[in-house]
């Protein structure tokens, strides 16, 4: 079973950047991979995607500009830089790979799943 773990979370001060990255414990067929974020009583939010043929980006309105996503170790590792967070990033931030060709802005177009990491954004 892969198993995709992210890294990075913790608490910053609003203004503050913070660097998630997500590796998968082996190499598997993706088509691409997206973060998603969640706060308590809501639903799954897309934040970002890339493609992994040809490292296309997609962000959600509220992230663009702040966040960015790309890939390192062979793309095999996704990383999701996020600079000039505000108080409203504040959420659990969960890594996704998707196999189907589906839209990448909703998750139900994810075959895998880790296990979050929280990001806490003081004001």
């Amino acid at each position: 079973q892969v198993q995709l773990v992210e890294s990075g979370g913790g608490l910053v001060q609003a203004g503050g950047s913070l660097k998630l990255t997500c590796t998968a414990s082996e190499r598997i067929f993706r088509t691409y991979t997206g973060w998603f974020r969640q706060t308590p009583g809501q639903e799954r939010e897309f934040v970002a995607a890339i493609t992994w043929s040809d490292e296309n980006t997609s962000y959600a309105d509220s992230v663009k500009g702040r966040f960015t996503i790309s890939t390192v170790n062979g793309r095999n590792t996704v990383v999701l830089q996020m600079d000039s967070l505000k108080a409203e990033d504040t959420a659990v931030y969960y890594c996704a790979v998707s196999q189907n060709d589906g839209r990448k802005w909703l998750s139900s177009a994810y075959d895998y799943w880790g296990r979050g990491t929280q990001v806490t954004v003081s004001s």
